[in-house]
């Protein structure tokens, strides 16, 4: 998310744009939603998301990536493979 707002060409980040795109991927998958909202909006470490979720750490890490990965493509509306999905090829 840090790569999307610089993107922006030094603007501040849309939060019109990033709302959007935090509802949309809640639609996919709610859990990655709340990983980002804590690890990002919240300071979270990965060990304490993983706590308040119930879930491993890896889990996190995993959740944490393609959330990024995800949220990203979505700001900038770059796609690599040319899919706009949540799993992993």
């Amino acid at each position: 998310m840090e790569e999307a707002a610089v993107v922006g060409g030094g603007q501040g980040p849309d939060l019109v744009a990033l709302d959007d795109a935090m509802n949309a991927l809640a639609q996919i998958d709610p859990r990655k939603v709340q990983v980002v909202e804590m690890r990002f909006f919240g300071g979270l470490s990965v060990e304490e998301t993983a706590e308040v979720l119930k879930v491993s750490t890896i889990t996190v890490k995993r959740d944490w990536r393609l959330a990024r990965a995800w949220l990203y493509r979505e700001l900038t509306g770059e796609t690599t493979d040319g899919f706009r999905t949540m799993e992993a090829s």
